[in-house]
């Protein structure tokens, strides 16, 4: 018998190729047909191990999921950046790659994430979903998040709606 280990830790600097994999894959899985192809892969490329090392440098907050010593998942998060949402937490991107979802690794991350946000004093969460990602919206609605606000997001020239989600 053998037994696979499951951690969530702070990632650092030294994780920002793994983090940057685990984004290409759940970015292309989650998007593709969404998001206008060209501004898809811009974006994916933006955020390789360079961006990713640059953003936990600066104090990025970001817990990242090994699963079997393998990064299989990340979320970050941080202060609440819409005014709107009487909440203090944001939950701003939770993404696992494609084979290791549905397997309640996203509900582990998405704890972990809450409880870092409420080790800081930040009560409640936020967290922005584009309203197309069926998936996405699914997911936060099991977790028991509230819809509570609609907005727009623009790649190149072609605008999606997005929907906000809040845990109190």
């Amino acid at each position: 018998m053998s037994t696979v280990a499951i951690d969530i830790r702070p990632a650092n600097a030294d994780d920002a190729a793994s983090i940057a994999a685990v984004h290409d894959a759940a970015w292309r899985n989650a998007y593709r047909g969404l998001i206008p192809g060209r501004e898809l892969e811009r974006m994916i490329e933006r955020r390789g191990p360079s961006w990713w090392s640059g953003a936990l440098r600066r104090g990025s907050r970001v817990s990242l999921l090994m699963f079997g010593g393998e990064a299989v998942g990340y979320a970050s998060s941080g202060r609440n950046r819409a005014s709107t949402l009487a909440v203090g937490g944001e939950v701003y991107e939770l993404y696992l790659k494609p084979e290791y979802q549905g397997l309640g690794l996203g509900r582990r991350l998405f704890n972990a994430a809450r409880g870092e946000l409420a080790g800081r004093g930040l009560i409640g969460a936020s967290a922005w979903s584009l309203a197309g990602n069926d998936p996405a919206c699914a997911f936060y609605a099991r977790l028991g998040g509230k819809l509570a606000a609609r907005g727009v997001e623009h790649f190149g020239d072609v605008t999606l709606e997005k929907f906000a989600y809040v845990w109190r």
